[in-house]
């Protein structure tokens, strides 16, 4: 089968781990310069399947698309470390505050400028939002199929495609036609790491930006040397309406924020005897936890 054009969907989250009472603004955005930033998990798990389709089918391309600040750039260098071809930064400040719909919208617009794209794959969800809308929204902006919550691609004829998907209660096997999106569980095999030889040769590949913010002079390094240019693109580039992007293009609001820090009270330890076992049998009962 010819090489497959693939684009991953990449996303640098917050690490949630580490939420403090900083963590949004008051216009309940993500205050994201206060918490440490990571490559998105689920969309680690999407590159690998990625790459996996790519060491499979010979003259496979995998191109990362991300959507986010300059340090966005972080997670491409990442990827390519990792095995992907490229990688594109989509950065404007018009972008700023987007929920799901402007994502997915500023996204599609992106993807349509690529040409012939078959396949777009994607984590299921974000861990700074957890609501799985952002790949099933690019399918339908895009009009066309997508395939939720895959495990693994088992094989590729033509245009068809058949993939496992890990759904509650067990696995369900689908076929599918391209172009597709595909959404990918955290159960699907974990990324791969870095390649020394791949490290060594793109360390210093970074966008206009942020050649433009460093005081190293790389403008040597790279001339003749095109494989160390990150594209950013604009709203320019993507010939997008600006009102559906960003803060205006974004009808989820948030109207409150509250901390809740949840304190642990008194305890009990148990052994697994019949009497102790008999206690707290009658303690969950007596409180209506059970029954």
């Amino acid at each position: 089968m010819k090489g497959l054009k693939i684009v991953v969907l990449a996303k640098q989250v917050p690490d949630t781990r580490n939420v403090g009472k900083d963590a949004m603004k008051a216009d309940g955005t993500v205050n994201r310069a206060a918490l440490p930033a990571i490559f998105n998990p689920e969309d680690l798990n999407a590159l690998e399947l990625a790459l996996n389709i790519k060491d499979s089918n010979p003259g496979t391309t995998v191109t990362v698309l991300t959507m986010g600040p300059g340090r966005a750039a972080e997670i491409l260098r990442e990827a390519i470390y990792r095995g992907a071809d490229n990688g594109v930064l989509l950065t404007d400040r018009a972008f700023a505050g987007a929920d799901t719909l402007a994502t997915s919208y500023a996204l599609s617009r992106a993807i349509a400028k690529m040409d012939k794209v078959d396949l777009i794959i994607a984590g299921r969800q974000a861990i700074d939002g957890d609501t799985a809308q952002v790949g099933p929204q690019v399918a339908e902006k895009l009009n066309i199929p997508q395939i939720t919550y895959a495990e693994e691609v088992i094989s590729i004829k033509k245009e068809k495609l058949t993939v496992k998907r890990r759904i509650e209660g067990g696995i369900e096997i689908v076929e599918g036609k391209m172009p597709c999106v595909i959404t990918v569980n955290n159960s699907a095999p974990d990324c791969r790491p870095r390649n020394v030889r791949r490290l060594m040769k793109y360390k210093h590949a970074t966008t206009v930006s942020e050649r433009q913010e460093t005081d190293d002079d790389y403008i040597g390094m790279q001339n003749g040397r095109e494989y160390l240019d990150i594209p950013e693109w604009t709203v320019n580039n993507i010939e997008a309406d600006i009102i559906q992007l960003g803060l205006s293009g974004s009808p989820t609001k948030v109207k409150q924020i509250e901390s809740v820090v949840f304190a642990a009270k008194e305890s009990k330890k148990l052994t697994d005897s019949d009497k102790d076992i008999d206690w707290l049998m009658k303690e969950l009962i007596s409180n209506h936890t059970l029954g």
